[in-house]
Order: C-alpha cells, then structure tokens, then sequence
C-alpha cells in the first residue's frame, strides 16, 4: 500500500536519495526535525496501521456483541448468586 509519500514499510527510495542529497540530513522525508514534523510521521503510520486491520463484518460484529453480553449476564448472576450465599453465611454465624 502506497500512499503520496510511499508505504511506511519500503519507502520511496528516490525521495530519500534526493532529500538526502539536497539537505544533508538522512532518512529524507522521514527525517524530519522538530515536533510538527515528527507529528505528521507519526499520524501517516497510524493510518498505515490501520489500513492493515481486518475489520470484522457486520455479522461477526453482531455474533461477538452478543457472545460477550450473554457472557457478562452469566457472570453477573454468578456473582450475585454467591454474594447471596456469603451474605446468608455470615447472617447465620454472626446472628
């Protein structure tokens, strides 16, 4: 995946050759000095990142929402169930 500036993985090899030549600095337009430069690198290669990501479809969207609130209802009920048992544990030894 390439994008104006090149992908983030193989660069564009003749933009770091002639940056490199004009300016003296290595790396050419991945080189960049200070915050704002360093800013716009970072922000190319989060959305290089993110044109990775397989994204679920709607369906597994849908399957996987249902499997973890049924999951956390049971868990809910778990917990209440054995909150109720400690609870009535302790009645019966304190009084």
């Amino acid at each position: 995946m390439t994008d104006a500036v090149g992908s983030i993985d193989m660069p564009d090899a003749e933009d770091d050759a002639s940056e490199s030549k004009k300016r003296g600095r290595k790396g050419g337009k991945r080189g960049k000095k200070g915050p704002l430069g360093r800013l716009a690198v970072f922000y190319r290669q989060i959305v290089a990142e993110l044109r990775k990501v397989v994204w679920p479809t709607r369906s597994q969207l849908t399957s996987y929402t249902t499997v973890v609130i049924v999951f956390v209802v049971v868990m809910i009920g778990l917990v209440t169930v054995i909150d109720f048992g400690f609870q009535e544990a302790v009645k019966y030894v304190f009084g």
